[in-house]
């Protein structure tokens, strides 16, 4: 499989990436499934994998880290992410040093190892100040846990702030971003993806399918069902049929299946490979739930788009739109009904 450096780093990894995020009670519970899925994905070329300490509350690390326990570690760049909720406590969640410094020596605990690749923050914080999120990140590199920081969903504005805060405060600095990227989700061209490439960061895309419209399964005139993943039932107003938004998403997803068929493609081929296409995109991340949707999806991997089917793309959906804004992943707290009280 294609190998592409990361950013600036000298790492190199797989164009695409195994998302670890329905290994466990999320999605796929049973633990030898789930060992057997990732060693497949690594016996197809894929060196990369991405976790995160909130998934399954924790057991989708233990399921990578069990997974990797053969002696494949070495050859595997391993990235997890810190921020979502880890209990009740509202001091084991967010990016403060007090919690980073705590959390990252749970992730290694579970993953069986003694260092992380890429250490993510999992969403944007405003009330936390991101020098004191840099700070701790930076400790965690020069103490040799973790060798390259990265964030996901962040704004491009808290992008940039980074960036000058790691230049002028001798700070580690953001390799990589990871947003929500796909056909139907394609806000961040406009200016993530862009301000990105500008800084010589990486993007690791998720949800390239769009949380399974894009896998073929949402077409008109056929039943809809629901989410089924515990994962999936988080993400309700995704789904909500009775929502313009997602009938649009519908009307979409129709086109772009009839657009594949006539290409000689399957609609998840198309989707991930219009991902892959992007000039910014390093890697983007496929998260199975069985083997068979691992082996639906690593059939994408040598599918190159020619200039007419994305042209038809972009009339299907036009760059830059985002057609259901809770797709997007983060939406600012400043939007919110109090902040927009006079």
């Amino acid at each position: 499989m294609e190998q592409r450096r990361l950013g600036r780093t000298g790492v190199s990894v797989s164009k695409l990436c195994l998302g670890a995020m329905m290994f466990g009670d999320w999605g796929n519970k049973d633990h030898d499934e789930s060992i057997r899925i990732i060693h497949r994905a690594l016996d197809a070329g894929i060196n990369f994998i991405d976790t995160a300490d909130v998934y399954s509350q924790g057991e989708s690390e233990v399921i990578v880290g069990k997974a990797l326990s053969d002696g494949r570690r070495d050859d595997v760049v391993l990235a997890t992410k810190v921020w979502g909720a880890m209990g009740e406590d509202p001091n084991r969640h967010g990016t403060s040093r007090r919690w980073i410094m705590r959390e990252v020596e749970e992730s290694l605990r579970r993953l069986g190892t003694d260092w992380i690749d890429l250490y993510q923050i999992h969403r944007y914080e405003p009330d936390t100040d991101i020098d004191e999120t840099l700070g701790a990140l930076t400790d965690l590199v020069r103490a040799g846990k973790v060798r390259y920081v990265g964030h996901s969903t962040w704004p491009v504005s808290a992008i940039v702030e980074a960036q000058w805060i790691a230049r002028e405060r001798d700070r580690e600095r953001y390799v990589c971003e990871q947003p929500s990227y796909s056909i139907l989700v394609r806000g961040v061209e406009a200016e993530v993806l862009p301000t990105c490439a500008w800084y010589g960061m990486g993007v690791i895309s998720y949800s390239p399918i769009a949380a399974g419209w894009l896998s073929g399964r949402y077409r008109k005139g056929s039943e809809v069902r629901g989410p089924v993943s515990e994962a999936r039932q988080r993400l309700a107003n995704r789904f909500d049929m009775s929502l313009a938004a997602n009938q649009r998403k519908l009307e979409a997803a129709e086109q772009l299946a009839e657009l594949a068929e006539q290409a000689g493609l399957t609609l998840i081929q198309l989707a991930i490979a219009f991902v892959l296409r992007h000039p910014a995109v390093t890697s983007a991340i496929i998260g199975p739930r069985t083997m068979e949707h691992l082996e639906s999806q690593l059939a994408a991997a040598d599918v190159e788009l020619s200039d007419d089917v994305l042209d038809r793309i972009d009339e299907i959906v036009p760059p830059g739109t985002t057609i259901n804004p809770a797709d997007a992943g983060w939406v600012s707290p400043a939007l919110e009904p109090a902040a927009r009280r006079r």
